[in-house]
Formats: C-alpha cells, sequence, structure tokens
C-alpha cells in the first residue's frame, strides 16, 4: 500500500512539472494542480464508463471544480486526453536531452524511457483500452494524438542519431524507421497486455524492449 502511494504522489509530481515553469508562483502552480486533478479524474472516469459515456459536468464534480473551470483549461472533453499526449512527449523530449548531455549509455536512457512511457497507460489494465479506444474511436482525440506523435517520432530520432554516431545503433538503420519501430514497440506492447492482463506490463515491457534493443544495436555490441 504504501508504495502505491508513493508512486501516486511521484506521477503526481511529474505532472505537475510538465506544465508549470520550475520558478512559476503561487497562481501558475494552482492553475497546473487543477489542470493534473481533471486529467486524473477524466482518466478514471474514462476507464470505467468509456469517453463517450462521460460528460465534462461528470469530470468537474468528480473534480470538485465549477464547469466553468474546465473551460478554462480545456475546450472539450476530448482533449483532456491530449495532456496524455503531453505528458509522453514531455518524457520523450526529457531523454533526448539525457542522450545530448552524454553522461549515460543509451541503453539506459532508452531502457528508462520505455518504463517511463508506460507509466500512464499501466496504471491498469481498463484505463489502457479505454484510452485505446477513445484513440482509434474518436477523431479529435486521434487528430490530437497524431500531432503529438510526430513530434514524439523526432525526438527519438535524434536520439536514435545521437546513438549511431556513437557506435550504440546499428548506423545501417534510418533513424526515422527505428523511432516509428520504438513507438510501434510500446504501443503494440500495453495493447497486448491489457488484453490478457497478466503478466505484469513491467515484464511485458522488459521483454519488448530486450527484442527491440538487441534488434538495433551495433554490431559487435
Amino acid at each position: 500500500m504504501g508504495s502505491s502511494r508513493h508512486k501516486e504522489r511521484t506521477l503526481g509530481t511529474r505532472l505537475r512539472a510538465s506544465f508549470v515553469a520550475p520558478r512559476a508562483g503561487r497562481r501558475e502552480r494552482r492553475a497546473a494542480e487543477t489542470r493534473v486533478k481533471l486529467f486524473r479524474c477524466a482518466l478514471a472516469l474514462i476507464a470505467e464508463h468509456g469517453l463517450a459515456n462521460v460528460t465534462v459536468e461528470d469530470i468537474t464534480e468528480a473534480a470538485d471544480v465549477g464547469k466553468g473551470t474546465f473551460f478554462n483549461y480545456f475546450p472539450t472533453k476530448e482533449h483532456v486526453l491530449g495532456v496524455m499526449a503531453e505528458i509522453q512527449l514531455g518524457k520523450l523530449r526529457e531523454a533526448a536531452a539525457r542522450v545530448a548531455a552524454g553522461n549515460e549509455p543509451l541503453h539506459t536512457v532508452l531502457h528508462r524511457l520505455v518504463r517511463r512511457l508506460s507509466e500512464e497507460p499501466g496504471r491498469s489494465p481498463r484505463l489502457a483500452r479505454a484510452l485505446i479506444s477513445s484513440f482509434v474511436g474518436n477523431q479529435s482525440v486521434r487528430e490530437i494524438l497524431k500531432r503529438k506523435m510526430v513530434e514524439g517520432r523526432k525526438a527519438i530520432a535524434e536520439v536514435v542519431r545521437v546513438g549511431q554516431e556513437r557506435g550504440e545503433i546499428n548506423p545501417q538503420l534510418k533513424k526515422e524507421n527505428v523511432a516509428m519501430q520504438l513507438l510501434q514497440m510500446m504501443l503494440g506492447t500495453v495493447l497486448l497486455w491489457s488484453l490478457h492482463e497478466k503478466p505484469a506490463l513491467s515484464q511485458w515491457i522488459e521483454n519488448s524492449f530486450d527484442h527491440a534493443w538487441r534488434a538495433i544495436t551495433a554490431p559487435g555490441k
């Protein structure tokens, strides 16, 4: 129980950090906290009922804020799921920055990245299924996701490029293709886990990453 609560606090802190500048004032911090709260409540409701059956009123009631407050942060309920894409993109950019710093092996950075990318959808199989259904079945959500994924692929491709220059990734591979394959690996792994539910997502991720890394590693490594 203690570990679960600690993980929840850690994820909440990371989420707030994604939406507020390091030296932000009290008002900005409160705004970030409200946005995260709306996002969290929306996720819980979507996991239980599905996106189509959740209203803005449901979300604001669960978050204990006024309906007007919701529209200060999101134009529609579908845009709440855009937060998920923002969070994942932030993790990709962080990985690119860590690789650029040159203090860690690429394997370490990518391994940490795929585990972090699985945090939000991996909260429960039911949530993962609801998110995938929303991404596939709703055009507004799909368009948001497509835009963010284009940015995400560019961030991963940059990581791959650096890895190739260091001799850690096979230089014969096209960095854009490797980036796409890594994204496909993540999405496919989460989808399969959400359908089977066992073993734990962490084990699915470890197995998938191990195979993916072997496929892109430079010869002789």
